[in-house]
């Protein structure tokens, strides 16, 4: 009840706030890439207009209002939203209404879904006049509530379906059920993308080394026509950044950006923490931290990285991936089939992270696969295996809590607070 009727005011607040300042509402949505893609889109939109960003996971019917009212991200995660965070976030909703005050231009947002009809219901209420849509992966999100893939792609489609004339839809141009979106919406619509016919097309993508062969980032360029923009990004690494490069260049072109605009812009766009960002690791190994959450997409694309950067020695440790109900042996086991081709050691860890091991272990040898049941003692398995030069993947479920690995075998712990997903004391205290 309370939380129904907390909904019910910060709607109101917010709607009414809308109404005031009138600011451009940029929405994101997929499950795959939308947090990172969300990011780009800030950076580069920085360049010229004043924007607020919704953080971490508050893109819901509770998140998408609080942010709207202000940034109340450090505090929520901090605290845990407690009853006195949401008297705060009401009464200084109240204030920015009846006193005009400065707000920002531009609201990127990203819209969450974890029912049929949540984003329909969060697009009635807070209405994007750009919607970027990033990917939709083979296995469904939620699948206790999305049976098949095409029934994400429905619910995210609801971002677009109802645009404006005047208004733009940015589409991924490589993923068909994205792609197909066009036709539903009345919108403008701008495409981003690896593929040909691509409005802004990724291409020349790259690892870039420093004098002593470590991964220090990637390199790409952004086509537009006959025009295009090199792009250096550090400590990212995967297409994925590429393409959320150019998604925010998409809708930098949109807003009347020129190309230099927006890649200077990209000069300063970091990966979030636990989203294939780069870390130095004990021994003088390198650390592929991936930690913020997994999904059989998400864990390809990390595997596809590992795959193709240089090391001496590479080493997978992999966590069960969560909320996949009749989906999940079969998406282990395809993980495990990958991992197995080109690892030279792989740590599973978890009770579903064992059909990682076996699948893997058709195809490497068994003495090189390691499974426990949870994060802190994996690690000390890790530590072990170690040596200098190696590439180390970590990947897995929030709820594993795979970022504990990853500070037992980062070369600067001190820094976890700055480096490490999930270092709030709300975090932390479970």
């Amino acid at each position: 009840m309370f939380k129904k009727i907390l909904e019910f005011k910060l709607t109101i607040i917010a709607k009414l706030i809308l109404h005031r300042y009138k600011p451009m509402i940029i929405g994101v949505t997929g499950n795959v890439g939308k947090t990172t893609t969300k990011d780009a889109i800030a950076t580069v939109v920085r360049k010229i207009r004043t924007v607020r960003v919704n953080a971490g996971n508050l893109n819901n019917e509770l998140g998408l209002p609080m942010t709207i009212i202000g940034d109340w991200s450090e505090e929520y995660y901090r605290d845990g939203g407690n009853i006195r965070l949401w008297l705060r976030v009401l009464m200084t909703g109240w204030r920015i209404f009846l006193f005009k005050t400065e707000y920002p231009e531009v609201l990127v947002l990203e819209y969450g879904a974890d029912h049929p009809g949540d984003i329909k219901k969060l697009f009635r209420r807070y209405r994007s006049h750009i919607s970027v849509v990033t990917e939709i992966g083979e296995i469904p999100v939620h699948v206790e509530y999305f049976g098949t893939k095409e029934a994400v792609a429905k619910e995210k489609s609801e971002l677009i379906r109802t645009l404006k004339h005047d208004d733009f839809a940015v589409l991924n141009h490589d993923n068909d059920l994205v792609r197909n979106m066009r036709g539903i919406t009345r919108s403008k619509v701008k495409t981003f993308g690896l593929s040909e016919g691509s409005d802004l097309k990724v291409s020349n993508f790259g690892y870039r080394y420093d004098n002593n062969n470590k991964i220090i980032g990637v390199t790409f360029k952004i086509a537009e026509g006959a025009s295009f923009l090199p792009v250096n990004i550090g400590g990212s690494l995967g297409e994925a950044i590429a393409l959320s490069s150019a998604a925010a260049c998409a809708v930098g072109r949109i807003l009347d950006m020129n190309l230099v605009q927006i890649s200077e812009a990209l000069v300063d766009f970091r990966g979030q923490p636990g989203r294939l960002r780069l870390l130095d690791g004990i021994k003088n190994s390198q650390i592929i931290d991936d930690t913020y959450n997994a999904s059989p997409s998400a864990a390809k694309l990390a595997l596809k990285v590992l795959k193709e950067v240089r090391g001496n020695r590479k080493i997978g440790i992999l966590g069960d991936m969560l909320e996949l109900g009749e989906y999940t042996e079969m998406a282990h086991r395809n993980i495990g089939e990958l991992a197995g081709e080109f690892c030279d050691y792989l740590v599973c860890v978890g009770s579903r992270a064992k059909f990682i091991a076996e699948s893997a272990a058709k195809i490497m040898s068994s003495d090189k696969i390691f499974c426990f049941d949870d994060a802190v003692t994996a690690s000390k398995k890790v530590q072990e295996l170690i040596q200098e030069g190696n590439i180390i993947l970590v990947k897995g479920s929030q709820g594993m809590r795979m970022e504990k690995i990853v500070e037992e075998i980062m070369a600067e712990p001190e820094k976890k607070s700055e480096l490490l997903v999930r270092q709030s004391r709300k975090w932390l205290a479970k």
